[in-house]
């Protein structure tokens, strides 16, 4: 058995919600932020037979896709402002983050 932990947009979320229903995989949903945009993430836990994990991987990538957007730079606190950008820049955000780690016991009471 395995432990799958997919970080997504919240963007995303419902997307992957439905399918994991439908491809009958049970999770666990967490509303999480990210550390880099600062912005709102989906965190679902899923355990998994082992024999499913590439299924749901591939749930995960067919869901989830990647996007660009606009953010805002956070001005420097103390820091130099040599290398700081007073404009919204591009960057690509979306996909998937995706851990899979063993289960050594798993119990549902």
């Amino acid at each position: 058995m395995k432990m799958v932990i997919a970080i997504v947009q919240d963007q995303d979320s419902q997307n992957l919600s439905e399918a994991l229903i439908e491809k009958n995989f049970r999770a666990t949903k967490l509303a999480t932020t990210g550390g880099f945009l600062r912005a709102g993430n989906t965190t679902f836990l899923c355990g998994v037979k082992d024999e499913r994990v590439d299924e749901l991987l591939r749930v995960i990538d067919g869901t989830c896709g990647n996007r660009e957007q606009l953010v805002s730079p956070i001005t420097p606190m103390g820091g130099s402002a040599d290398s700081y950008i007073p404009y919204p820049v591009e960057v690509e955000v979306g996909g998937a983050t995706v851990f899979v780690m063993p289960i050594e016991q798993f119990h549902q009471f």
